[in-house]
């Protein structure tokens, strides 16, 4: 038992450490090997759909539709589908109709999920290329230049079948956003890099992609019984061979939680999404034709582990150290070499992202609080989402949606 414990204690150690390890070194190639390269100009504009799923978005959409309303592309529409709101979001979307030529609205009397509301905005769609893209969020002007190449690039352009944009916070008042701004370079943007450079990401980032709609029939579309579709539809193109790209470039501006409750929420929504995903793909591991997702498989399964002997190993300590058996401090201190890697993995991704935001360094101090905060509550929603996987009601049709925290 012992001897458990201690190999335990060990993997607690050493997986964060080794994982940080690899971010870093595949951020840094990712950046040299791709893209630091010199943008190509796209010479023809096939059209785009962009679809946006809204659920009681009154106090977003119109900014949303106005701003994507003007971007550097010179063929795309716009399709608004309203998934049952019971704010206002109905009425708003039905003048903006009338304000913008390239809008179309789609209106759903109940709610049935994104997923849903993705699929008959699909539907509804006349490009061969499809951007979903959050209410609350807005493309930069020049992001569809970034990200409809990957599709028509020679050579390899045809086999892409998703390309997922850089998301960038927005809304920057608040600790919580400002822990999130420094997140979403360090956690999300390198982990993509390093992902992609190995072949295979975990998922793309619902907020903003673009998919090749042949690729989305091939694979069945999104499965709309899971609560989180981004990640459902990744695993399900790459299962069919289609490559899904990561390009940084591709920006877009979205609104983080800035309420405790807000953040639990939507990470415990994530968390279950993954492990959903994980249960629902792992017959890849019969076959050596998924090998490359492999390593993306195993790393979840790892973190979730990881999640769970922290929690365990957390509260035996805290026991113990109430009972004089052991100092927590010895427990706190070990986890200062993690927290130091994980300032420097914050160091070098915001670096890599600084050149799409040029005041983002100014926040690195934030980044502070991420392994002292974060890594205790992340542990715990790992918990619950493995407690809701546990209780869900079977044979759900549809997983539906609550509209997220928005910000202060």
């Amino acid at each position: 038992m012992n001897l458990i414990m201690y190999f335990l204690y060990q993997f607690i150690f050493w997986y964060p450490l080794v994982m940080s390890m690899c971010w870093i070194i595949g951020g840094i190639l990712f950046y040299f090997r791709r893209e630091k390269k010199e943008e190509k100009d796209l010479k023809e504009h096939p059209l785009v759909s962009i679809l946006i799923p809204c659920y009681n978005e009154e106090k977003t959409i119109e900014e949303t539709i106005e701003k994507l309303d003007k971007l550097n592309y010179e063929h795309y529409e716009l399709i608004a589908i309203n998934d049952g709101s019971k704010d206002r979001t109905d009425v708003i979307l039905d003048s903006l109709a009338d304000k913008y030529e390239k809008l179309r609205i789609i209106q759903l009397r109940t709610n049935s999920g994104k997923a849903n509301a993705l699929y008959l905005g699909l539907i509804a769609s006349k490009g061969e290329y499809i951007v979903g893209l959050d209410a609350d969020a807005y493309l930069d002007k020049d992001a569809l230049n970034y990200m409809i190449p990957h599709f028509i690039a020679p050579n390899y352009g045809e086999r892409v079948g998703a390309v997922t944009g850089n998301p960038r916070v927005r809304n920057r008042s608040s600790l919580l956003a400002k822990i999130q701004l420094c997140e979403f370079s360090s956690i999300i943007s390198l982990i993509k890099r390093t992902q992609r450079l190995l072949g295979k990401v975990m998922t793309v980032s619902g907020v903003v992609v673009a998919f090749r709609k042949r690729a989305l029939i091939d694979c069945g579309l999104w499965d709309r019984d899971l609560i989180t579709e981004d990640i459902g539809v990744t695993w399900k193109l790459q299962k069919r061979f289609w490559d899904v790209r990561y390009e940084p470039k591709a920006l877009c501006y979205m609104l983080v939680p800035e309420t405790l409750s807000g953040l639990w929420k939507q990470r415990v929504r994530w968390a279950q999404g993954g492990m959903e995903v994980i249960l629902r793909h792992y017959d890849i591991l019969f076959s050596k034709k998924y090998r490359r997702l492999f390593p993306i498989f195993f790393e979840q399964i790892f973190s979730i582990l990881w999640a769970i002997i922290w929690t365990i190993f957390f509260t035996i300590t805290i026991i113990q150290s109430i009972q004089g058996q052991k100092s927590f401090l010895d427990f706190f201190w070990q986890g200062q070499y993690l927290a130091l890697l994980c300032l420097l993995q914050f160091l070098v991704a915001m670096l890599l992202d600084k050149r799409y935001d040029e005041n983002l360094m100014k926040y690195y101090l934030w980044a502070i609080w991420y392994p002292i905060f974060y890594w205790y509550i992340n542990a715990f929603i790992v918990i619950r989402a493995l407690i809701k996987i546990l209780t869900k009601k079977k044979n759900l049709k549809f997983a539906t949606w609550d509209s997220p925290d928005r910000g202060l």
